[in-house]
């Protein structure tokens, strides 16, 4: 899957289309999804151009994957999943290629919480 700058991520990243930020720093964005899968649907983007997880931690500089993890990091704080339904978590995911399910050719992590999310 190669990268397609008229992705809805990338439309987010140019302000071309409203986000609900929850998160931002110089190299990451963080926003509510828009068609939720629970309670809290969180997706944390790096503001390069990567497909998978693979592209970004192979090619991100070092100061693009610190601020990737203070972005995650931040939504934890500002979500507070972590102590919601008493503490008892969240789930991180992000799919990658045709056989990932991978939807928008950009990489990007969903934290899901807020509730029992269910078996996996």
């Amino acid at each position: 899957m190669a990268y397609n700058s008229g992705n809805i991520f990338a439309k987010i990243l140019r302000d071309e289309i409203p986000a609900r930020r929850v998160a931002e720093n110089k190299g990451a964005v963080a926003f509510y999804d828009i068609a939720p899968k629970a309670p809290a649907h969180v997706l944390v983007i790096p503001k390069g151009a990567y497909v998978t997880a693979e592209d970004f931690y192979a090619n991100a500089s070092a100061e693009e994957v610190k601020d990737f993890n203070d972005c995650f990091l931040e939504v934890l704080k500002v979500t507070k999943l972590s102590e919601k339904e008493g503490g008892e978590g969240y789930r991180i995911l992000s799919n990658a290629g045709k056989n990932g399910r991978q939807e928008v050719p950009h990489f990007h992590i969903h934290i899901l919480g807020g509730a029992d999310l269910g078996g996996f």
